[in-house]
C-alpha cells in the first residue's frame, strides 16, 4: 500500500466512525474498532515496506481525529484545551507508545470544578478504546511553574501541539515558556548536556551493550532529540533540515542523520510490533525475528543476527559521532557566544584556543595528512585540554579518505601512532577518541572489520571494537599510580615491565581477526606482526606481541580447567610460557580481558585462580624448567607449614599425625597450608559425632564451604543442589576420601551477582540450610529454581567428553551445556547412579553456555573403565534431559 492510499485508508476509518456515531451506535466499541482497524491498516503497511516516518505521522494525525471528536463527545468545559505532549507533539507515535496529554485549564480552581468529572470520564474513555495515555491537568501558571523547575516537563511542554481548544490558552502557555521567561538557551543547553551525560552513564557509556536500548542509549533516538532540542531553544526550529540551513550541518551530515534516524525508528516499530506493547530494549527475544525481517540470512561466517546487530551498532555509532560534534559545536555558540578568545600556538598545524585545540587552518589534512594522527598525540599529551574543536572534527570527518596505504606506509604517520603509545597519560583516552572520529579503524583496517561485530552469545557483553578499547583502558589503568588499589599485583607487576607499548599492541590486536573464520588467535598474531615490523619493532618485539595474541587465552584456560594444585600442570604449563618476561606480559593481558569482557565475569575466584597460578608458574620459572617441583617435595613443604602453625597454637601432635594418615597425602596437594590447618583444628577440636562439621569462611576465592562427614550416597547432589536452590554459584569443588570412611569436601561458591556479602544473616542461612539437608539423609529434591530469562534463546547442545588424566590416575570429564538451574545436580546424580567418585571439579559457566570438568575416578579410586565411560555418559545426558523437560512441564 502506498503512502497515499494509506493515509486514505486511515481517512476511511474516521470517516466510518463518524457515520456509526451519527448512526446511534455505541461510541466505545465503535473507536475501538476504528483504532483496532487502523493498527491492523499500519501493520500490514509496516510489513510491506512503508517508510516507518510517514506510519509514525500517520499514527499520530489518526489520533488527532479520534481524541478531537471523544474530547468533543464528552463535553468537558470550554475553557480548557487538550494538547498534544512529547513524542505524540512531535507526531513520533510508534504503536505501543503512550499518548502524552495536557490538559490545559484557564485556572488552577478549574480542579475543583464540574469540568473534572468530564476530563476523568474522558480519560477513562481513552484508557478504555484501548490507548495507553498518560495525561496532566495543569493551568497556564502551573504549567510555567513546574517547567521553570524541571526541564524535563520543560522539554515535554516545549513540543507541544494544540489539538482542540481556545487557542488563546494555548498561546498563553507557549508565551509563559518563551526562553526570555524560561530556560534560556545558555541554561537550556546546559541541563540537557547534563541529562545526556547522566543517561549515558547509566548504559555505562557505551551503545554496545547485548541488549542495548534504541531509544536512550547512547546514539539512540533520544540523542538525535538532544540535538533538536537544543536547536529548537536557540534557533526556533525542530527539525534537522533547517540545522543545515543555519549552517550547523553539512548535507552530508544532515543525510546520515535522517537515515540513521529512520533506521531506529523502523526498528522500534517492529519492536512494538513484535512485543504487543511499548517495547524500547533490543532483547534477545527479538533480535532473531528482527534479522529475519530486515532480510539478513546466516552466512558461514555470520549469523543473520550478527549482521543485522553489526548494523545497529555501527549506526549508533556514527550517530554518536555526530551527537558528540553538534553538541560541541552548540557550546561554542550558545554558553560561550561572545566570549573573547586565547589562542596559544602548537606548531604550524594545530594552536589551543581557550581550552580545546583547533587546526590553524582549514586545508591542514590536505597539506599535511599525517596531521590526522598527530592531533591525538598532542591532546594526550596535553591532558589538561578539554577536547577538539567542533570545526576541527568536522575536518577529521572529511579527511579521513585521506587515511590509504600510502598514509599507513609514511613513516611520519607510523612513528606518530607509536609515540602515542609510549606516552605517560592519555592512551586509551585518545584511542578512544581516535575510535569515535573514525581514524583508528582507518588507519588499522583490521580493527575497522571489527567495529560494532557482536558474538551473539550471553558471555561476550559488547562488541569486539568496545572489548577491546575496554581492554586497552584496563591495561592503562595498571600503570597509574592512582588505580594501584585496584589491583596491587597487576600495578607492581607493571611497573617492571620494559616496554609497556607492546602490551597494549597485544591488547589491540588480540580479537582482531575475529569474525574471518580459522582460529582468530593465530590469524590476529600474524596481523600483529607484520604491524610491529612495519612500525619499526625490533623481531623480538614483534614475536613477543604476535605470541602474546597466539596464547592469550591459554593462561585463564589452564586456571580455569585444569588441576592447577598439581605441580606436573605447574611444570608443563611454565614451559609452554618459557621465560618470566612472558608470564609477566600474558597474565597482565588475560586479568585486563576478562574484565572488559562482562562486567560480571570477573570475581574474587578468578582473581585468587589466575594469580595462584601466575605465583605458582613463577616459582617454576625461578626454580628452573630442568629441575621441577616433584609432589613429594610439595607434600613435605606444606605439611611442615601447616606443622608449624597447629602445633604452636597448641594442637596434639599425636593426634594430628593420626588425622593426617587417615586422610592421605594427595590432601596436601589439593589444599594450601593456611586452608589444611582451618580443617585439622576443627576436625580435632570437635567431638566424636555422627552429625556432620561444616565450616564457612570468607576468603580471597570466595566463600568456602567445608564438609566433613561420613561418606554416603547422594552428598555431593545433595549439597550442589541444596547450594544452587539457594542461587549460589559453586565455582570449584574439591572432594578428598579418608581412609576411616569420612570425607572431606571444600566447595568454593558465589552469588549470581559476585562475592557473597559476608553478614552473619546469609552466611548462618547457608550454614543452616545445608546442615538441615546433610542430616535428612535422602536423595536431594531437584533444583526448581528458573533459568535466567536470556538462556532459552541459546541453544547449546550436550557434549561429554573424557581423557585420562594419567599422572594422577584419574579420568577427567568435561561436559558442556547450556547453563541452568540444577545442572550440578543433575551431574552429581549421575555420578551416585554410576558408583563414580569425583575427586576435583572445576565449574565455569561463561553466559548461557556451562562448561564444567570433573576429576574422577571409579569406586576403586582407579580411572574409569570405557564401558564406565559410556554408562556414565549416558547417565548424564538421561538426567539433563530429564530435568529440562520438568523445567518445561512446569511451566
Amino acid at each position: 500500500m502506498n503512502p497515499a492510499a494509506h493515509s486514505d485508508q486511515l481517512q476511511l476509518e474516521v470517516r466510518k466512525l463518524d457515520d456509526a456515531l451519527h448512526g446511534g451506535a455505541l461510541p466505545l466499541p465503535a473507536f475501538r474498532s476504528a483504532l483496532q482497524s487502523a493498527h491492523e491498516t499500519q501493520r500490514q503497511c509496516f510489513s510491506a515496506g512503508a517508510a516507518a516516518e510517514e506510519l509514525l505521522q500517520q499514527r499520530a494525525a489518526l489520533l488527532d481525529e479520534l481524541l478531537t471528536r471523544a474530547w468533543r463527545l464528552h463535553s468537558p468545559s470550554a475553557q480548557a484545551a487538550l494538547v498534544a505532549v512529547g513524542g505524540y507533539g512531535r507526531a513520533e507515535l510508534h504503536p505501543g507508545s503512550d499518548i502524552d496529554l495536557l490538559i490545559l485549564t484557564g485556572a488552577p480552581a478549574f480542579d475543583a470544578s464540574a469540568g473534572q468529572q468530564a476530563i476523568e470520564r474522558f480519560i477513562h474513555f481513552l484508557w478504555d478504546i484501548g490507548l495507553h495515555v498518560g495525561h496532566s491537568v495543569r493551568s497556564v501558571a502551573e504549567c510555567a511553574e513546574q517547567a521553570a523547575q524541571d526541564v524535563v516537563i520543560f522539554t515535554t511542554l516545549m513540543e507541544a501541539r494544540l489539538l482542540t481548544g481556545p487557542a488563546q490558552l494555548f498561546e498563553a502557555m507557549r508565551a509563559a515558556l518563551a526562553p526570555e521567561r524560561l530556560w534560556p538557551a545558555r541554561e537550556f543547553f546546559q541541563a540537557k548536556l547534563e541529562e545526556q551525560a547522566r543517561r549515558h552513564h547509566k548504559y555505562h557509556d557505551t551503545a554496545y551493550n547485548l541488549e542495548p536500548n534504541i531509544k536512550d542509549g547512547p546514539g539512540g533516538l533520544r540523542d538525535i532529540q538532544t540535538i533538536t532540542w537544543v536547536a529548537f531553544r536557540h534557533f526556533g526550529s525542530a527539525h534537522l533540515r533547517d540545522l543545515a540551513a543555519h549552517g550547523f550541518l553539512t548535507e552530508s551530515e544532515l543525510r546520515l542523520l535522517s537515515e540513521g534516524q529512520n533506521f531506529l525508528w523502523r526498528i522500534r516499530y517492529a519492536l512494538h510490533l513484535l512485543a504487543g506493547r511499548r517495547e524500547d530494549r533490543l532483547l534477545f527475544d527479538y533480535q532473531r525475528a528482527l534479522a529475519a525481517q530486515f532480510g539478513y540470512l546466516d552466512t558461514p561466517r555470520q549469523l543473520a543476527v550478527e549482521q543485522f546487530m553489526q548494523r545497529y551498532y555501527r549506526t549508533v555509532m556514527e550517530l554518536g559521532r555526530l551527537n558528540e560534534m553538534l553538541l560541541q559545536l552548540f557550546e561554542e555558540t550558545i554558553p560561550h557566544a561572545g566570549e573573547s578568545a586565547e589562542i596559544t600556538p602548537l606548531n604550524k598545524r594545530f594552536h589551543i584556543r581557550n581550552d580545546v585545540i583547533e587546526a590553524a587552518h582549514p586545508n591542514v589534512f590536505q597539506h599535511t595528512p599525517f596531521a590526522l594522527l598527530e592531533i591525538f598525540v598532542l591532546l594526550a599529551q596535553r591532558p589538561h585540554l578539554k577536547g577538539v574543536r567542533a570545526a576541527t572534527i568536522r575536518l577529521i570527518r572529511d579527511h579521513r579518505h585521506l587515511i590509504d596505504d600510502a598514509f599507513r606506509a609514511d613513516l611520519r604517520c607510523r612513528a606518530l601512532f607509536m609515540e602515542l603509545l609510549r606516552e605517560k597519560r592519555g592512551i586509551a583516552h585518545e584511542l578512544r577518541r581516535m575510535h569515535r572520529y573514525g581514524v583508528l579503524g582507518a588507519y588499522i583496517p583490521e580493527f575497522g572489520q571489527i567495529e560494532g561485530q557482536m558474538q551473539h552469545d550471553l558471555f561476550h557483553v559488547y562488541t569486539v571494537d568496545e572489548h577491546t578499547l575496554f581492554l586497552v583502558r584496563n591495561l592503562r589503568r595498571f600503570a597509574l599510580p592512582e588505580f594501584a588499589h585496584e589491583l596491587p599485583l597487576c600495578s607492581e607487576i607493571f611497573q617492571q615491565l620494559p616496554k609497556p607499548e607492546l602490551l597494549y599492541l597485544a591488547g589491540l590486536f588480540h580479537d582482531i581477526a575475529k569474525g574471518r573464520g580459522g582460529d582468530h588467535s593465530e590469524l590476529g598474531a600474524e596481523d600483529a606482526a607484520q604491524f610491529c615490523l612495519r612500525h619499526g619493532l625490533s623481531a623480538v618485539d614483534a614475536h613477543l606481541v604476535a605470541w602474546m595474541v597466539k596464547h592469550h587465552l591459554i593462561l585463564s584456560r589452564t586456571a580455569q580447567r585444569e588441576d592447577i594444585s598439581d605441580p606436573r600442570v605447574i611444570n608443563t604449563f611454565a614451559a609452554r610460557i618459557g621465560d618470566g618476561i612472558r608470564l609477566d606480559y600474558l597474565y597482565l593481558l588475560t586479568v585486563a580481558d576478562i574484565r572488559a569482557t562482562n562486567p560480571t565475569l570477573w570475581t574474587s575466584w578468578k582473581g585468587a585462580l589466575l594469580t595462584e597460578l601466575y605465583l605458582a608458574t613463577r616459582r617454576a620459572l625461578a626454580r628452573g624448567l630442568d629441575n621441577p617441583l616433584a609432589q613429594t617435595e610439595r607434600i613435605e613443604e606444606t605439611r611442615r607449614e601447616v606443622g608449624q602453625l597447629l602445633i604452636q597454637s597448641g594442637v596434639n601432635e599425636t593426634a594430628l599425625e593420626n588425622l593426617w594418615r587417615e586422610v592421605g597425602a594427595d590432601y596436601f596437594l589439593r589444599y594450601a597450608a593456611d586452608e589444611i590447618a582451618w580443617h585439622s583444628a576443627a576436625i580435632l577440636g570437635a567431638a566424636a559425632a555422627e552429625s556432620p562439621l561444616l565450616l564457612i569462611r570468607p576468603s580471597a576465592r570466595g566463600t568456602e564451604i567445608f564438609v566433613y562427614t561420613k561418606a554416603r550416597d547422594h552428598l555431593f547432589a545433595t549439597v550442589t543442589g541444596t547450594l544452587d536452590q539457594m542461587a549460589l554459584s559453586i565455582v570449584d569443588a574439591r572432594i578428598v576420601s579418608a581412609k576411616n570412611g569420612y570425607t572431606l569436601d571444600t566447595y568454593i561458591v558465589l552469588e549470581e551477582t559476585g562475592a557473597i556479602t559476608h553478614g552473619v544473616p546469609r552466611l548462618s542461612e547457608i550454614a543452616r540450610t545445608l546442615e538441615q539437608a546433610l542430616r535428612q539423609n535422602a536423595p536431594p529434591a531437584a533444583v526448581t529454581r528458573r533459568a535466567r530469562r536470556q538462556v532459552k534463546h541459546f541453544a547449546t547442545k550436550t557434549e561429554v567428553s573424557f581423557s585420562a588424566d594419567s599422572g594422577n590416575q584419574r579420568t577427567l570429564l568435561e561436559v558442556v551445556s547450556a547453563d541452568r538451574p540444577g545442572l550440578l545436580s543433575c551431574i552429581a546424580r549421575a555420578f551416585t547412579e554410576c558408583s563414580v567418585r569425583l575427586q576435583n571439579a572445576k565449574i565455569a559457566t561463561l553466559g548461557a553456555r556451562a562448561e564444567d570438568v570433573f576429576f574422577i575416578t571409579d569406586n576403586a579410586n582407579k580411572p574409569l573403565s570405557d564401558a564406565l565411560c559410556a554408562q556414565l555418559r549416558a547417565a548424564i545426558l538421561r538426567h539433563l534431559a530429564d530435568s529440562v523437560e520438568a523445567m518445561r512441564t512446569e511451566k
